[in-house]
């Protein structure tokens, strides 16, 4: 839980939505956000031969953060071509 409200939503997690469904959708989608970068250390860590444990989550952040403007501009699956 420390990595999700201090590194993914910061320190003053608020969960926006107004009704129980939606609040419950919006946490739903902050654990596959962290299940996601957990994932994609272990990866990292695999390819390095290194322990994934010894991985910064909150680098492993930023790092997501810097890379993402490149992937928005990649369409859905299916969409222009791509299979």
């Amino acid at each position: 839980m420390d990595e999700l409200k201090t590194h993914l939503r910061g320190a003053r997690i608020l969960l926006r939505s107004k009704t129980p469904d939606l609040v419950r959708q919006e946490f739903y989608g902050l654990l596959l956000a962290h299940f996601a970068i957990r994932g994609l250390m272990h990866e990292a860590a695999l390819k390095a031969d290194e322990d994934p444990d010894r991985l910064s989550f909150v680098h492993a952040v930023r790092v997501i953060r810097r890379k993402m403007p490149r992937f928005q501009s990649i369409p859905p699956r299916g969409e222009g071509g791509v299979p």
